[in-house]
């Protein structure tokens, strides 16, 4: 496996490979992140190239957010992802990704991204789709897989490809989670292990309001209310407990497909989960 941290290294490494699965990641790797790497391995078969780039991404930070203190740990990443299959890490420094103030950006339609996770963390979306063009143009991948854990970030993702014509099928991982069902992420690792117990109760109140709907419960309003209430009474500050849509996060409709989102902090670590209903 090689690691590439220029632009023109990585496209002359890629130049005899057609068929290209690319995974961007920010680091500090977990199972989740290398499952998605062994999808892209698998889906774009043995001839073609496995790409992932960790890039800690200062556009999609707010300025209150972690991105100084978000970990680096690049050397343990190499490693997970060549027991998992990928061939090249692509790791530019800040510089040679934005050798100068990056004044073009990528805007998605509000309808989409400012809802959500957009609403509460505003540019968000903005910060995302820039890097991911910028890193589709450079990679040009014939795939990418990116994870359902990030829901509206997906969606995000397919409807930019889509919508710019890009020569890229785009794939959704489904959500790793540990054994006791805390779906992995990154920001895991600022819990304490009291919190990890706790974070469960994130996945239980999402399960708990998918019971009500089929149970026939229909005033969303007030059981979104109720959840993020008992997530409340329980030390949590949620910023949104919901169901949606799935095929473009819009009110939730009978007969429709459906997912359950929520974000919420759990002492200094805000914690997104959602889990999808047939």
């Amino acid at each position: 496996m090689q690691v590439i941290h220029t632009i023109a290294e990585l496209r002359d490494a890629l130049a005899l490979h057609r068929q290209r699965g690319f995974v961007p990641t920010m680091g500090n790797l977990h199972d989740g992140h290398l499952a998605l790497v062994k999808q892209a391995r698998e889906l774009v078969g043995p001839g073609g190239a496995v790409v992932a780039s960790i890039f800690v991404n200062r556009l999609q930070f707010a300025p209150h957010e972690d991105f100084d203190t978000y970990p680096r740990t690049l050397a343990r990443d190499c490693e997970l992802l060549e027991g998992a299959g990928c061939d090249l890490v692509f790791a530019p420094s800040e510089a040679e990704l934005y050798p100068e103030p990056q004044g073009y950006k990528v805007v998605p339609p509000t309808e989409l991204a400012d809802i959500l996770e957009g609403h509460f963390r505003p540019g968000f979306f903005t910060g995302v789709c820039t890097v991911v063009h910028k890193l589709f143009n450079i990679v040009q991948p014939t795939l990418t897989v990116f994870g359902k854990k990030d829901y509206q970030q997906l969606m995000v993702i397919r409807r930019m490809v889509a919508q710019m014509a890009l020569p890229i099928a785009v794939h959704g991982g489904e959500t790793r989670r540990s054994p006791e069902g805390l779906a992995l992420s990154s920001r895991n690792g600022y819990l304490s292990e009291a919190e990890k117990a706790e974070a469960l109760r994130l996945s239980r109140t999402l399960r708990a309001l998918i019971a009500r709907w089929q149970a026939g419960g229909r005033d969303l309003d007030a059981m979104e209310a109720e959840a993020m209430q008992a997530l409340r009474d329980a030390g949590w500050v949620p910023d949104y407990v919901t169901l949606r849509r799935q095929h473009d996060l819009g009110a939730a409709v009978d007969g429709q497909p459906l997912v359950a989102l929520a974000a919420a902090r759990l002492g200094k670590t805000r914690l997104i989960d959602n889990l999808e209903i047939a």
